[in-house]
């Protein structure tokens, strides 16, 4: 949030910057310079406090960083004239004192992964023993999960098919495209358990790093029973980086 005061207060430091500047010598044709540590903390602090509350492509961002590099008298005048000119258009309505929020996707996706097991409690209680969703298997873990996608995505790709890996292909999940976000989803049983979940997902870690429109690799590991005997282990030895790749592993309920 841009506020008046603080471009005010900004103003009043580069006044003071201007007023260390001391009368050239006779014969001097030189540009005439400020005091270089006041002039360098003051074009940090404005910078800065810019970058924080304005889109990188705005104009008076553009303008300072591009207009105030040195500790000349011309650049802090500039510099204050940009910010003087900010708190006119903001008074004007031209400048929004509010700053949108940029939406994260991953913030969504791990609140869906944590409250997904009370969901599936939830749904199991439902009034007068009405029929329900009971999730049994891998396949009603991700019809749920699909369904709570929905509240925060619109364009959701499921079974995408995926480069072959040791001669074979597969199916992922979930494809978010317009974040190149990647759901992978397991569900434990007594023949898929820690082992076995962390060996599949390292031959589907190697297989993502070719697809072209997967960056973030989630895995999502649901695992009602606590058949996973070390959930962080497994966690922590599969969350990396692969080149371009970044992959997170979630078991849940913790």
């Amino acid at each position: 949030m841009i506020s008046i005061d603080r471009i005010q207060q900004l103003i009043q430091k580069g006044q003071i910057v201007l007023q260390t500047h001391k009368p050239n010598p006779p014969n001097f044709f030189g540009f005439t310079t400020l005091d270089s540590g006041q002039f360098t903390a003051w074009q940090s602090q404005v910078l800065n406090y810019l970058q924080s509350n304005l889109p990188a492509d705005n104009q008076y961002l553009l303008s300072f960083r591009d207009k105030v590099k040195q500790g000349f008298r011309s650049d802090v005048e500039q510099g204050v004239g940009l910010l003087n000119s900010i708190i006119e258009d903001i008074n004007l309505n031209l400048l929004s004192t509010e700053t949108e929020e940029k939406f994260n996707p991953i913030n969504p996706l791990l609140t869906i992964f944590d409250r997904f097991h009370l969901v599936v409690r939830r749904l199991r209680n439902r009034y007068n023993t009405r029929p329900t969703l009971d999730v049994a298997d891998e396949y009603d873990v991700q019809d749920l999960l699909h369904s709570l996608l929905t509240i925060h995505f619109d364009d959701i790709r499921p079974e995408e098919w995926t480069p072959s890996y040791a001669g074979k292909s597969s199916k992922m999940d979930f494809l978010l495209k317009d974040f190149k976000i990647v759901i992978e989803v397991k569900k434990t049983r007594s023949s898929l358990t820690g082992k076995e979940v962390g060996t599949q997902l390292i031959e589907d870690i190697v297989r993502y790093q070719k697809h072209q429109d997967c960056e973030t690799l989630l895995c999502f590991v649901y695992d009602p029973e606590g058949l996973v005997s070390n959930p962080r282990g497994l966690e922590n030895d599969l969350s990396r980086e692969e080149g371009k790749l970044k992959v997170r592993v979630y078991v849940r309920p913790p």
